[in-house]
């Protein structure tokens, strides 16, 4: 099979199977692998191929008291990560990858490490969160503290910095903020650590907090985030604010959640809304 069944290939997916522009993109960079690095080939795609069209779809809005149903059905950990998502913006792995160092409460501030597109960014600390964050890492510091007696403590280190700083793995500005219940034995170091509190769980928290609340939307933990931008628009925020809260690199990302500032159809007033006379619930 050369360029043509290449091509047939293609075009079948978003013509027959109607796959969508990523399925397709996908197929694509797999040919082209086994192409390019397996076969030894440069296969030319000719014009006629049919790609699929990517979808624009908006973000799934949640209202003020939706999100407060949420948060209100879930409990402890999860409630304070939900929170965070949700108060501070941050995306499920920049919540679970949190760090003690990340935190500068006396500030206010989160300082997001290696966010999409390896990143920095600071964001803020939400004040009604302050006093369960503090005795959230309270608790941490003790779980911490007796996992180093017991000569655990450890945990895993970005990059080289194993290398550069041998005894930082223990130390405990470095230590998961969320940590998981339960310890890992790491061979290669031959030392047991503690990873983050796994995504999966928070994700799996959120969907029952959801469903608990009757939201009749597929709302996520990415929700709370999008909630956290139409949230801050609605209360007057500028859109530039917003995006650096966001870490978005282009502007016209953050664009999408502008659609939360209008009313119906893009803020038009039907025309049957001011008919005298017209009453369209009496023909119910």
């Amino acid at each position: 099979m050369g360029t043509a069944e290449i091509g047939q290939f293609l075009t079948s997916l978003a013509t027959r199977e109607r796959v969508a522009a990523s399925t397709q993109n996908q197929a694509l960079a797999s040919l082209l692998f086994l192409y390019r690095d397996v076969l030894d080939r440069e296969p030319e795609l000719g014009r006629g191929v049919v790609r699929a069209k990517e979808r624009i779809r908006l973000p799934v809005l949640l209202s003020k008291a939706e999100v407060a149903a949420i948060l209100g059905r879930m409990r402890r950990t999860f409630w304070l990560m939900a929170c965070l998502m949700y108060g501070s913006g941050l995306r499920l792995m920049e919540c679970c990858r949190l760090r003690v160092k990340d935190l500068d409460l006396s500030c206010r501030e989160i300082t997001v490490r290696d966010g999409k597109g390896r990143k920095d960014r600071v964001t803020v600390v939400p004040e009604g969160l302050m006093g369960p964050l503090i005795e959230h890492l309270a608790r941490a510091h003790l779980q911490h503290q007796d996992d180093v007696r017991r000569g655990a403590g450890y945990v895993e280190l970005p990059y080289a910095l194993a290398r550069k700083y041998p005894n930082a793995a223990r130390d405990w500005i470095w230590q998961w903020v969320f940590p998981a219940s339960r310890t890992y034995f790491h061979r290669e170091t031959g030392r047991r650590r503690r990873h983050h509190l796994h995504q999966s769980a928070l994700q799996r928290a959120v969907k029952e907090a959801v469903r608990a609340a009757g939201i009749p939307k597929p709302a996520s933990c990415h929700s709370l985030r999008h909630a956290f931008a139409t949230h801050l628009m609605q209360n007057g925020y500028d859109i530039r604010t917003i995006q650096d809260l966001l870490g978005h690199k282009d502007l016209n990302t953050t664009m999408v959640y502008t659609h939360v500032l209008n009313r119906g159809g893009r803020g038009v007033i039907s025309p049957l809304d001011p008919m005298p006379g017209t009453d369209p619930r009496k023909k119910l």
